[in-house]
């Protein structure tokens, strides 16, 4: 497997598509892997070479001692850019990805060519909510929250019609190094760009899912009223829209890059 050594740790990552094509980048969400944008390899990697690399304290990147903040993970992602010589890229993040790419747009732009910006806010959450999550996965493990986290994920019909996908998804999520998770948690939850939002220049499209109740609707048009010529689109999805309607998902960012 592929591995970038940073100062403080490897971040596992893969890197696919044509040399020659512009690279797109994947930032995953909490709890997940880079495993969670496999239903876009197919339909992206026609037009766009496509990194994907899992956050810091997921997958098989190590967690390292915590607590993390967005700016860590966006540095790494400079870093991993750097490393695989990638000077300018489009970038599409998911919740905790998302934020990651909203640091990279707000502090390096130079380095962005545009942002997919799905299903997450410029702030998520209350610090009560995190810390109540944080404590949980303290006492309990991951599988102590892993059913309340599936039925944020996707929503009722989704989980009533494809219950195999949701189980899949529920064991990676279990698998979660707990404190990694617990870091990655406390970066979130003092993650707050809500002025600073407005200063990104950067080509903009924003993903919301209808059903979302972790990063909601509201929380899209806050993100693609304030960023200039921002983009935004609602998809009939909670909260990871492209695993739960990947079509729609792959069509929208797709016809959004090609335009950049």
């Amino acid at each position: 497997m592929p591995f970038v050594q940073l100062k403080d740790v490897r971040i596992h990552y893969d890197l696919i598509g044509p040399a020659s094509a512009a690279t797109l980048v994947f930032s995953n969400s909490l709890g997940a892997t880079f495993s969670m944008w496999d239903a876009q390899i197919p339909a992206l990697t026609k037009q766009f070479r496509i990194l994907r690399y899992d956050t810091r304290g997921h997958g098989e990147s190590p967690a390292t001692p915590g607590p993390y903040s967005i700016e860590q993970l966006a540095r790494d992602v400079l870093s991993v850019l750097d490393a695989l010589q990638l000077d300018r890229v489009h970038f599409c993040g998911l919740s905790m990805g998302g934020q990651t790419g909203m640091w990279l747009a707000i502090n390096a732009p130079d380095r962005l060519h545009s942002l997919v910006l799905s299903n997450t806010g410029a702030k998520i959450g209350t610090p009560e909510i995190w810390n109540a999550r944080i404590d949980a996965v303290r006492k309990g493990g991951m599988k102590s929250i892993s059913t309340a986290v599936m039925e944020r994920w996707f929503s009722a019909a989704f989980r009533a019609n494809s219950p195999e996908v949701v189980a899949a998804i529920k064991v990676k999520f279990e698998s979660t190094n707990p404190e990694g998770y617990i870091a990655n948690c406390v970066a979130i939850r003092d993650f707050d760009v809500r002025q600073a939002v407005a200063t990104i220049r950067v080509p903009t499209l924003v993903i919301a899912g209808t059903h979302d109740a972790a990063t909601t609707p509201a929380d899209g048009h806050y993100l693609a009223d304030r960023i200039a010529g921002a983009r935004y689109v609602e998809l009939n999805a909670a909260h990871l829209s492209n695993i739960e309607v990947p079509g729609r998902f792959n069509s929208e960012v797709g016809s959004f890059l090609v335009t950049q």
